[in-house]
């Protein structure tokens, strides 16, 4: 393999098109067209919402302009900060809300005037504090006679539902004209996904997990994207430990009891997954032999 097939960062290069995701890339296509109010997904953590973002990003041509903040966790004024940075914008930082709001006012009528839209993308905006989610509605507030000047995606954790529907914020709640609940991937889709990231790897060798393994990973992992390479990636070590030259059931069983956040998955617990350095340092070399 060329590179690890498990890995944890979202790396666009091994985007699998689950069904799931595909629907919600969808929504957010035809929302970001449409220009008016604003866009949530959601989704439980492991989910990839982040790689959906990223994906996203990625199709929007020329005649957008995105403004992506990763950690929305600011009070109003920081949040105006970071937005006059991504747009590109020069603003005095010790300036006050209204001289910053008026800076990127006129990015915003700037960036119309060139017939092009702005989309400000939040993520983990379940951890927005609500007086920032509320003058984030005022700021959308701003437009010209034909249409709004910016448009919001919110991507967060259920918990972001919870937050707006406390009444201090509802009307921003109301706002939300399309929106999305990510689900795990299925059983076959746990197959295909495993397999995919073996290819993107470089993997072209004879079926690396067996039928029985899959079917436990898909039970231990439940579906979630990032506990499927938590545990696969574990399996591997234990296969290769072991000197086997396939992963079975048991490799998987043996991963997820070493992985706290399935552990609940796995009836009986035995002792957790121990490797010897000589085999991890062994199959770290057999992990990138191209």
């Amino acid at each position: 393999m060329r590179e690890p097939p498990f890995g944890l960062t979202p790396d666009t290069a091994f985007t699998f098109s689950a069904s799931s995701h595909q629907e919600a890339l969808n929504v957010l296509l035809v929302a970001s067209t449409s220009g008016e109010g604003f866009i949530k997904i959601t989704g439980d953590v492991g989910m990839g919402k982040t790689l959906l973002c990223r994906r996203f990003l990625s199709t929007l041509g020329d005649d957008y302009v995105a403004a992506y903040i990763p950690n929305p966790m600011l009070d109003f004024r920081g949040l105006l900060l970071a937005l006059a940075e991504e747009l590109g914008t020069p603003v005095d930082r010790e300036a006050d809300r209204h001289a910053l709001i008026k800076a990127v006012n006129h990015a915003l009528l700037g960036f119309a005037r060139k017939g092009r839209k702005v989309i400000v993308i939040l993520d983990e905006a379940q951890a927005m504090p609500i007086e920032t989610l509320e003058a984030l509605r005022l700021l959308s507030n701003l437009e010209t006679e034909k249409r709004k000047l910016v448009q919001v995606v919110l991507f967060g954790q259920p918990e972001l539902d919870q937050t707006l529907a406390e009444a201090p914020i509802r009307q921003l709640n109301q706002r939300i004209t399309f929106h999305y609940q990510l689900g795990g991937l299925s059983r076959d889709e746990t197959e295909q996904y495993v397999s995919h990231r073996l290819k993107v790897a470089g993997y072209a060798g004879d079926r690396l997990f067996a039928p029985g393994s899959i079917a436990a990973l898909y039970k231990h992992a439940g579906g979630v994207p990032r506990l499927v390479n938590v545990i696969a990636h574990k399996a591997l070590l234990a296969a290769y430990g072991e000197g086997a030259p396939q992963v079975s059931r048991k490799h998987v069983v043996r991963a997820a009891q070493d992985t706290p956040a399935a552990v609940h998955r796995v009836r009986s617990f035995r002792p957790a997954l121990a490797l010897a350095a000589a085999a991890v340092f062994g199959v770290a070399v057999w992990l990138f032999v191209v």
